[in-house]
């Protein structure tokens, strides 16, 4: 078995204790409702061109396990197994992903008109942003599905996480980024190991080429949406919200969206723990947030559009906002529409400028893309649409680190 030595790690301090198993019963597609099997490995709805979402057996784990016993489990992804796709304990890798911080930020909030601010901060995870979560449970899931050779299409982050867990499992990953992606991105991806392909154009380009070859060779495309399971794996941020608010969830998420996996799994998870009686049917207004110079999805709530358009000539610092059109576009207009939430775009100026008011206030150096939560926040008290009493989430997605 040549990816057996790695999946051991994260239950060390359970050998006596059984080991949780997934809860996973079938795939569906969201547009037609038609069930695939989750043992066989899937892609999208192609009668609908949907991606697919994994369903579980909810009424099984609330019977089986409570919040609270959840929580004695050691810290990390897999603390939620039951809720996660992969069967076998041998093929859960781990890098130590997940367990971030949700910091309270009085003085940031205060000086923004958000006083009961706090930051998700995902740039501790293991290669420095939230893609580790979602590129940890996809990896995880097709390795034990038979897969040994992935390529993806990345802005950047995403190309260096999945390098990360592709060397951790002895697999071959190649990577398709546009040239302009930050070198910090570029050199990550060499470091560990992968193929770099850099590309002219942006992420869009990225993926026609790396379908291309996906084709070709028969390497498994883990695109943004376009495989089941890097949504599983995001969607454990608001798992953990939730248990740091003790099981109360805030008001309010602000959310950088560029392909908009974290946005529609949050939105998932949150139906998830209703069904398992973990929360209330109170939930957040999930706010999207773009940059001005790439908003497709602003501009399709603007307009209130059931697709959104392709941008044109997209542009912004923050590499990972820099999605023309995101393949999921019907999941997180929906998201956005059924929570009651609004899209915001933001400009690069004003990322930066919250970039540094978030660093010197409160010690955290986010990337631009979560800089920008906090710039759609400001905005958003200021015309009311935040009251001063409400919990409001920032995410900050990666290190600001990674764009020097």
């Amino acid at each position: 078995m040549p990816f057996a030595r790695v999946f051991h790690t994260i239950h060390r301090r359970h050998d006596l204790t059984p080991t949780p198993s997934s809860h996973l019963t079938h795939l569906e597609c969201p547009e037609c409702g038609k069930s695939f099997d989750a043992d066989t490995l899937q892609t999208i709805c192609k009668a609908c061109n949907s991606p697919l979402l994994a369903r579980y057996d909810l009424a099984q784990v609330a019977a089986q396990i409570t919040p609270a016993e959840i929580m004695q489990r050691q810290d990390g992804l897999w603390r939620w197994a039951e809720l996660l796709p992969v069967r076998q304990l041998r093929y859960r890798l781990t890098l130590g992903e997940g367990n971030t911080a949700l910091v309270e930020t009085p003085r940031i909030g205060e000086n923004i008109g958000v006083p009961r601010l706090a930051v998700k901060d995902e740039s501790t995870n293991p290669t420095g942003s939230f893609k580790d979560r979602g590129l940890c449970a996809a990896v995880s899931r097709a390795l034990e599905l038979g897969v040994e050779e992935f390529v993806i299409p990345t802005a950047g982050n995403a190309g260096g996480s999945l390098a990360a867990y592709a060397a951790l499992a002895g697999a071959r990953a190649y990577v398709f980024m546009p040239a302009d992606a930050p070198l910090t991105n570029q050199r990550e991806v060499a470091q560990y190991g992968a193929d770099l392909v850099l590309v002219d154009g942006l992420i869009n380009e990225a993926g026609k080429q790396a379908a291309a070859v996906s084709q070709e060779h028969g390497w498994f495309d883990i695109s943004t949406l376009k495989e089941p399971y890097r949504l599983e794996g995001k969607k454990t941020m608001v798992f953990e919200i939730a248990a740091q608010h003790n099981w109360q969830l805030p008001d309010v998420i602000l959310y950088p969206t560029g392909g908009g996996t974290g946005l529609v799994g949050m939105w998932k998870a949150f139906h998830e723990m209703i069904a398992l009686g973990w929360i209330e049917n109170k939930l957040p207004r999930m706010v999207s947030v773009q940059a001005s110079g790439c908003a497709p999805v602003v501009k399709a709530i603007q307009e209130n559009a059931e697709r959104a358009e392709i941008w044109q000539n997209a542009h912004t610092r923050a590499s990972g906002l820099r999605v023309p059109l995101p393949f999921a576009d019907r999941l997180v207009l929906r998201t956005i529409r059924e929570s009651g939430g609004t899209a915001l775009a933001v400009s690069d100026e004003a990322m930066t400028d919250h970039q540094q008011r978030l660093g010197r206030s409160e010690g955290i150096f986010a990337a631009p893309e979560g800089a920008a939560t906090l710039a759609a926040a400001e905005q958003l008290a200021r015309s009311g649409w935040i009251l001063p009493d409400e919990r409001v989430v920032c995410f900050n997605t990666g290190s600001g680190l990674k764009y020097t």
